[in-house]
């Protein structure tokens, strides 16, 4: 076990602990019994894990199958997530045993430092999951992508997300609401952080020159144009896969959302594509962590089922949605409905180094949106 002041010199050296944590790591695979994890697993309780999508209740059943041990998959969103966690952690009531939130901000910020969840990294694990992912532990990557109706337009009709911000696309953009949803407002957090340059550079592409603007950053000029030019909002990405796919229009909308809608192609006959070539970026992504309940009453078996979703088995029920692993060993399946593959380079990638500034920012943003949004 590692000294109190050795962790505490590896939090504040990033670097350090990358070159010690690959040092440390074959020994610590090494020493790693998943058979005696598994064994004692079986002696506990059953579990019960939060994620956001109901594929969570396959992959318990999955699981249980697998293992013997007996584990529950409950729908639960990131926002009730979070104020579940909590009460139960001071309650002592602890009905959640892992969850699987897609809010980082919030867990970086709320549940690991009150110790009301703990993050683990299986040993056997150490050398699949990239270190930005590693602590706290993100299980994969979800992205939102800019999307539009192949049935009317034989490509995408956008090629640069200025162009969103023109006359020609006022009221004609479907977007979820980011009053109502954390990461959205985390996208342009982490926009103003890392990706001004990128916006910089676009603008000038799109328009022909440079950027000048009173606001604190490139992300923010975009933010206040597009919110001003009236987009669609909504409070779900159903009404936007709706808007943007349903087969039979004439003037369908543009918009953004989650790859899992594509599902909706082959389910309701919708016709969404999605803009590969779309600058500076054709989509984000946001992480999905892996965290245990600290009160739990069934440790082993809890971290027995995130050593499961790191694999390819645990995590192909959410892999045919878009979800992309944190574990590089796993590929997207080639059946996967949007193509994501094709330009999971091209994506705004999150950054959790920054997660902590995107959580205190939050309400400033949604400020901003709410000021310059018209409709």
């Amino acid at each position: 076990m590692l000294s109190t002041d050795l962790m505490t010199w590896m939090k504040r050296a990033p670097v350090s602990m990358a070159v010690l944590a690959a040092l440390v790591a074959p020994a610590a695979a090494q020493n790693f019994d998943l058979e005696a994890l598994i064994t004692a697993a079986k002696a506990e309780p059953p579990i019960t894990i939060y994620d956001s999508t109901g594929k969570i209740v396959e992959m318990a059943e999955n699981f249980s199958a697998k293992y013997g041990v007996q584990a529950t998959g409950q729908k639960v969103s990131a926002n009730s997530q979070l104020e579940m966690i909590i009460r139960e952690s001071q309650a002592g009531n602890v009905q959640g045993d892992v969850a699987l939130i897609t809010d980082t901000p919030a867990g970086l910020a709320q549940l690991l430092p009150q110790g009301f969840v703990e993050s683990w990294l299986p040993p056997d694990m150490a050398d699949k999951i990239p270190t930005g992912f590693q602590n706290p532990l993100a299980i994969s990557t979800n992205a939102n992508v800019w999307t539009y109706n192949t049935e009317v337009h034989d490509s995408c009709p956008v090629s640069n997300i200025w162009e969103l911000t023109e006359p020609a696309w006022k009221g004609k953009v479907a977007f979820v609401d980011p009053l109502t949803k954390g990461t959205y407002t985390d996208w342009f957090s982490q926009m103003a952080t890392h990706g001004e340059d990128a916006l910089a550079a676009a603008y000038k592409d799109h328009f022909g020159t440079d950027l000048v603007t009173d606001e604190a950053s490139a992300a923010a000029a975009w933010v206040k144009a597009f919110a001003a030019n009236g987009p669609l909002i909504t409070d779900g990405d159903d009404p936007i896969s709706e808007a943007v796919g349903a087969p039979g229009q004439t003037e369908p909308f543009f918009g953004l959302m989650s790859s899992a809608k594509f599902r909706d192609n082959a389910d309701k006959g919708y016709k969404l594509g999605l803009c590969a070539d779309l600058g500076p970026w054709p989509g984000w992504t946001y992480t999905k962590l892996g965290l245990i309940a600290t009160k739990s009453d069934s440790p082993s078996a809890a971290r027995l089922f995130i050593h499961y979703v790191l694999s390819e088995e645990g995590i192909m029920p959410q892999m045919r949605d878009g979800k992309m692993p944190t574990n590089t060993e796993i590929e997207l399946p080639g059946d996967e409905p949007s193509g994501l593959a094709n330009v999971v380079d091209k994506l705004f990638a999150y950054d959790a180094s920054t997660g902590l500034d995107d959580w205190d920012s939050r309400q400033d943003w949604q400020d901003f949106w709410r000021i310059h949004y018209k409709r």
